[in-house]
C-alpha cells in the first residue's frame, strides 16, 4: 500500500533530516542531519522507524501536514502544541482544558476525536490534517512518519539547501509537496508514547532569569586571545541574535579583542560543528549542522556534542553564558547523554488513545431515575 504526506504549510522553515552526511566533509560537503539527534530517535521509535532514518524537522510551529490516499503512522518529538483538522468537522486542540482557538471548539466538544498530543504516535486519515500550532519553550520539533521514503544522496536523505543536496529535492519543504510512504500493511491505531518527556534543559532565558550554561573546549586558535580576553569570554552573557539558522547563530554581547600581532584572520583550515569563530568585529558565531567545512576566522573555542541540540534550539534574543571543560569532560558527557536517551527510548510504550475513555450520556441521566426508592418527605402519603 502507497501513500503520501502532503505539505500544506511549512512553517517558518521545515526540511527532510536524518542523522546527517558524514565522511565527506574532507571534499566540502557539510555534515548536515538533525540539529537535535535526540528528537530525532525519539521520533522515529514511536512510529517504528530505525532511530537515524529520515524525518521533517520544524522551526517554531506553523507547518500543516495531511494525509493523502492511505492512513498515515505520525509522531511529533518536540515541545509542540497540535491541532488535527478533519475535512467533515472542526480542529481538535492540543490539549484538553485549553482555550479554543479562532472559533476551534474545545476538546470537551469532540470527545470522540483524539486529540493529537506530542511525544507520542497517532493515525491520521486520509482528508485528515495535523497542524504544529507552536513549538515551546524549543523551537525544534521532529516530525517522523512510519515508511517515508526520501532518496539519498552522497549516504544521507538530509537536506543541506546551499548546494541543492538530499531532502526534497535538495531544499526545504514548500506547500504542495508529495512525499511518498509506503506500508505494507494498514498502520495500527494502537498509540505509542514516551511516559516522561525529556524536559527543557533551561528556562526561558530573556529579561531577568538566568542565561543557559553552554560547556565549550577550548578552540584551536585559542592562543590568538590573550588569557583574559578568553576568561572575559566565559564570564560574559550573549544574547542569540535574528541572524540564526542551520548553518550558525551570530551572538550579542561584549565584543572580544585579538591578540596583537595575531590579527582576524587566519589560513583557512578545518571546522567542525560547535566551533565559535571571532571574526574581525569581536562578536562570536556559533557553528551548526550545515556548517562550511573550513573557514578562516579564530576559533575560541568548541560547545560540546552534548549540548549542541540545545545551543540550536535556543531563539533570538535567548541568553547563554559559556563554561570551559576539558576534552576528557565533553566525551564523557556524551557518553551519558547516549546512555539517557536509550534509556529513554526503552520506556516507550503502547497506550490507549484518549478517545477510549467513556463518554457520559446526558441524555440518559436527564431521562433516568440516578437512585431508586426515592420519596418526597412532604408528601402525606409516602405509600402512594
Amino acid at each position: 500500500m502507497n501513500a503520501h504526506l502532503i505539505i500544506c504549510a511549512p512553517g517558518v522553515h521545515a526540511s527532510i533530516q536524518d542523522r546527517g552526511r558524514f565522511g565527506l566533509r574532507r571534499v566540502g560537503v557539510p555534515w548536515s542531519g538533525a540539529l537535535d539527534p535526540q528528537l530525532l530517535a525519539i521520533a522515529n521509535a514511536l512510529v517504528g522507524n530505525p532511530c537515524g532514518h529520515a524525518a521533517i524537522e520544524c522551526f517554531d510551529g506553523g507547518q500543516v501536514f495531511e494525509a493523502l490516499d492511505a492512513p498515515l503512522r505520525l509522531a511529533v518529538a518536540g515541545d509542540a502544541r497540535l491541532q488535527r483538522i478533519s475535512p467533515e468537522r472542526d480542529s481538535t486542540p492540543a490539549a484538553s482544558g485549553m482555550a479554543s482557538l479562532a472559533g476551534i471548539p474545545s476538546l470537551a466538544e469532540h470527545d470522540d476525536d483524539p486529540t493529537p498530543l506530542a511525544w507520542r504516535s497517532l493515525t491520521l486519515l486520509p482528508g485528515q490534517r495535523l497542524r504544529i500550532v507552536t513549538i515551546a519553550p524549543r523551537r525544534i520539533a521532529i516530525v517522523a512518519v512510519a515508511g517515508l521514503v526520501v532518496p539519498h544522496t552522497l549516504g544521507s536523505a538530509s537536506t543541506y539547501a546551499r548546494a541543492g543536496i538530499g531532502g526534497c529535492h535538495g531544499r526545504a519543504l514548500a506547500a504542495g509537496d508529495a512525499l511518498p510512504v509506503e506500508q505494507e500493511t494498514a498502520p495500527s491505531t494502537r498509540q505509542r508514547m514516551l511516559p516522561t518527556p525529556p524536559e527543557p534543559p533551561d528556562g526561558a532565558s530573556t529579561g531577568d532569569t538566568p542565561p543557559r550554561t553552554v560547556r565549550v573546549v577550548p578552540g584551536p586558535q585559542q592562543s590568538h586571545f590573550e588569557d583574559d580576553v578568553f576568561d572575559a569570554f566565559l564570564a560574559a552573557t550573549y544574547r542569540v541574535d535574528a541572524a540564526a539558522d542551520r548553518m550558525g547563530m551570530r551572538l550579542q554581547g561584549p565584543p572580544l579583542c585579538h591578540r596583537a600581532g595575531y590579527g582576524h584572520e587566519i589560513v583557512s583550515d578545518a571546522i567542525v560543528p560547535g566551533a565559535i569563530q571571532v571574526p574581525g568585529n569581536g562578536l562570536p558565531i556559533i557553528l551548526l549542522a550545515d556548517a562550511q567545512t573550513a573557514g578562516g576566522y579564530p576559533k575560541i573555542a568548541t560547545v560540546i556534542t552534548a549540548d549542541l541540540g540545545r545551543v540550536a534550539a535556543l531563539r533570538p534574543g535567548d541568553a547563554l553564558r559559556f563554561e570551559a571543560v576539558d576534552a576528557e569532560t565533553g566525551a564523557r558527557i556524551a557518553r551519558a547523554q547516549a546512555a539517557e536517551v536509550e534509556r529513554l527510548l526503552g520506556t516507550i510504550r503502547d497506550d490507549s488513545p484518549p478517545s477510549t475513555r467513556a463518554r457520559v450520556d446526558l441524555d440518559a441521566l436527564y431521562r433516568d431515575n440516578l437512585v431508586s426508592g426515592v420519596v418526597n418527605a412532604l408528601d402525606t402519603d409516602p405509600a402512594v
